[in-house]
């Protein structure tokens, strides 16, 4: 009842909000105590529609078994495609193989492959157990949810909130494109992201070149090793119990800068009315 839209349009919002707080701890309590022990884990994100006969299951698969032969725990968000060669591999290599399923509106089957299992309601607490047990990431191609992984362990690498890791991309024919519009739209045209944060990940088709990066960045942990201001007694640096690092709350400035005046009337400030070539490019649309 707790999440029929319906039938709780009229209950205490405050309620239904605490029992949904319970629930978010159970969810990370059970991943803390399955996951805390698996040691040196390698996390692989990968489309769920690679089909078993496409070259990046077979690759993806043979990954998985070189790490577990190396004494890597593969995760995987435990569906198919990707999700099930990765397991596949390192549970044929005799390795710890951890499937983080999801519940969708539609239905999801669970790969076989999998020495432990664990079932998740929410996408955060899913990639929270991720980023917390994993030495290093894998993304081989996929769709929005990859590309999200994928970014958002960027992100908290790039922000310091995690230690680097060796992130890697496989498949050169799929990421080429983004890397070019990362470089030449993202940074060279826009200045939104550093010279410094393309060298946050690589990018390979060779799943034997991916293993060797991870095994030899496992002792300093990446390519990229941990910098003075990683260390010391500073509790902003300091990491918290779910992985990351305290940081420092941000104060809000008491300095406003002088912004332009905006029109009186918002109103009027309406889309610019399609060109003729619009027009006809909407025509041969539809």
């Amino acid at each position: 009842m707790l999440y029929d839209r319906e039938s709780s349009l009229n209950k205490d919002l405050t309620a239904r909000d605490m029992w949904r707080v319970f629930r978010i701890m159970a969810e990370f309590v059970e991943g803390f105590e399955a996951l805390a022990s698996i040691g040196p884990a390698v996390t692989i994100f990968g489309s769920a529609r690679t089909p078993r006969k496409d070259p990046y299951y077979k690759k993806a698969r043979l990954l998985a078994a070189m790490l577990a032969r190396k004494k890597f725990a593969v995760i995987t968000g435990g569906g198919p495609g990707i999700m099930e060669a990765a397991n596949s591999g390192a549970h044929d290599a005799g390795g710890v193989s951890v499937g983080l399923n999801i519940s969708l509106p539609h239905e999801q089957h669970a790969n076989p492959y999998q020495t432990i299992a664990l079932n998740h309601h929410y996408f955060f607490v899913r990639k929270t157990m991720f980023i917390k047990y994993s030495h290093a990431v894998v993304c081989f191609p996929g769709g929005y949810g990859t590309m999200d992984e994928c970014f958002e362990t960027l992100t908290l690498i790039q922000t310091l909130k995690i230690d680097p890791r060796p992130v890697i991309l496989i498949g050169r024919d799929y990421w080429q494109g983004l890397i070019d519009w990362l470089k030449k739209t993202m940074r060279n045209k826009f200045n939104n992201i550093s010279s410094e944060d393309i060298k946050l990940f690589r990018l390979t088709d060779d799943p034997a070149e991916a293993c060797d990066m991870i095994v030899q960045a496992e002792d300093g942990r990446c390519w990229q090793p941990p910098t003075p201001t990683f260390s010391g007694v500073n509790p902003a640096r300091q990491m918290s119990p779910e992985g990351t690092r305290m940081g420092v709350t941000p104060q809000i400035s008491g300095e406003k800068i002088a912004q332009p005046e905006l029109p009186l009337d918002l109103n009027h400030h309406k889309p610019k009315k399609p060109t003729r070539r619009t027009e006809k490019r909407i025509k041969v649309v539809k």
